[in-house]
């Protein structure tokens, strides 16, 4: 039984300039500034309501769906890294959050750099779980592990997303726990691979984004698909260290939630002075 108070979350949708933006919300303003999480592709925001519940205990944490993810519209056109960062930016912007910490996870990754790049005086601290730092010839062979598979009626694209779902849960995820996050896949319909895409594209320049980054940035590194490429970024932080956690895996926020927490609040920023 976890030693943190758990907070309720709710629910709520914000107005963007391509439709509307869900996001999931706890606790309260503090001294602390707010936490935006941003998620991997093609989940959403469900993947931080465990971790929510306990880490708004002395601040306000926010988890937002992408634009094309989770419940949030999905756009006309596929959007970019850069577009996806200006709509989270929007959101931020319409529920007054001030100064803002940032937790990416695996696109979110990106989206919080990009965030950064964009506003950087709007950023105190960074967290990320991975990082994927990829040579030209990776980033081919990643994009051909991630592309689109057409509906049949052999249930291709599910047997797949169940399979790989499988291949990469993390220790003590139930089935029951895969089962959300392969629906999670299915929400953006044709577009699920959206996210995937613009990550891709936004490695070409992904080096030189977080490099010009001042700001204090953890880069949390478990033990999934990503674990041997993520210390690769290491050399391009200006303030900031990877750290491994090879017994963790994917789903490891949801299977040892108390520790994730006190991880992730112990790179965060100091409480702030008023401002």
């Amino acid at each position: 039984m976890s030693s943190l108070k758990m907070n309720k979350i709710r629910r709520a949708f914000v107005d963007a300039d391509y439709g509307q933006m869900h996001y999931r919300i706890a606790g309260s303003p503090s001294d602390y500034a707010p936490l935006v999480c941003l998620h991997q592709s093609p989940k959403s925001s469900r993947e931080f309501i465990e971790f929510m519940k306990q880490a708004s205990n002395d601040r306000l944490v926010i988890a937002i769906d992408s634009p094309g993810h989770g419940e949030s519209d999905v756009p006309e056109t596929k959007m970019s890294i850069e577009g996806f960062a200006r709509s989270i930016w929007s959101a931020i912007d319409a529920l007054d959050l001030g100064s803002v910490d940032l937790l990416g996870h695996h696109t979110g990754a990106k989206v919080a750099t990009e965030m950064a790049f964009q506003r950087p005086e709007r950023v105190k601290t960074i967290v990320m779980v991975s990082a994927l730092v990829l040579s030209v010839e990776e980033r081919d062979q990643f994009k051909s592990q991630f592309q689109p598979i057409p509906l049949d009626e052999d249930g291709k694209r599910f047997s797949h997303m169940w399979t790989q779902a499988v291949k990469y849960r993390g220790p003590n995820v139930s089935l029951e726990q895969l089962a959300f996050s392969v629906a999670e896949n299915l929400r953006a319909g044709e577009a699920y691979e959206w996210g995937h895409e613009a990550a891709f594209k936004y490695n070409e320049y992904f080096e030189d984004r977080i490099s010009a980054l001042p700001h204090r940035i953890t880069v949390m590194n478990p033990n999934d698909m990503l674990f041997e490429y993520t210390p690769r970024v290491a050399k391009y932080l200006q303030n900031g260290a990877v750290v491994d956690y090879p017994d963790w895996g994917f789903g490891f926020m949801d299977t040892d939630t108390e520790k994730a927490v006190s991880e992730i609040k112990a790179a965060l920023s100091d409480k702030p002075s008023k401002v």
